[in-house]
């Protein structure tokens, strides 16, 4: 599989990305607003998973600010593995793992995009499938319009949130074989 067809920046018409069974993969999405600093470590990490060797169970998706347009993706992947900020207290860096089960269970909104992923969730649950949905939330103390860069110790945490994310996925995956 190309990087291309593993790494698609936002989801399109093209189809590509969903031709293939799904039902044995796994999904994980980083959201947030990657000209916002540290609010786009989901995105950042998307961006380090990409240049890994994957098992080919596991496909990655840039959701950025995506919100209700992500809702396809829960129609062809059993789980979903999201990776967003959070300002909920902690030091910057810590990585937590949460699995919400309504909106009410995210963490609070940073930026717009939060009401479009907690509108989202809420809308999963009126689909007549309902994914696997597990959340890994990196804290932040900040939030810095028009940059890219990210605060040093939200930076070093994107190893152990990748390192994280790769060993759940082979747990999950081996639930779903």
């Amino acid at each position: 599989m190309s990087i291309k067809e593993r790494t698609p920046v936002a989801i399109s018409s093209d189809s590509y990305f969903f031709e293939k069974d799904k039902s044995q993969s796994i999904l994980v999405m980083g959201v947030g607003n990657y000209l916002m600093g540290d609010e786009g470590v989901g995105v950042h990490v998307i961006q380090e998973m990409a240049k890994k060797e994957l098992p080919n169970y596991v496909d990655i998706l840039d959701g950025g600010t995506g919100g209700l347009l992500l809702l396809s993706c829960f129609e062809v992947y059993p789980t979903i593995i999201f990776v967003d900020a959070t300002m909920d207290g902690k030091p910057a860096g810590t990585v937590s793992l949460i699995r919400p089960k309504f909106a009410s269970d995210f963490p609070s909104a940073l930026s717009v995009h939060d009401v479009g992923l907690k509108d989202m969730i809420e809308a999963v649950y009126l689909m007549d499938h309902v994914s696997d949905i597990h959340l890994f939330t990196v804290s932040i103390e900040e939030l810095n319009p028009m940059t890219i860069e990210l605060n040093k110790k939200v930076q070093v945490a994107i190893p152990e949130i990748i390192e994280q994310i790769l060993n759940i996925s082979k747990d999950l995956h081996s639930k779903l074989s």
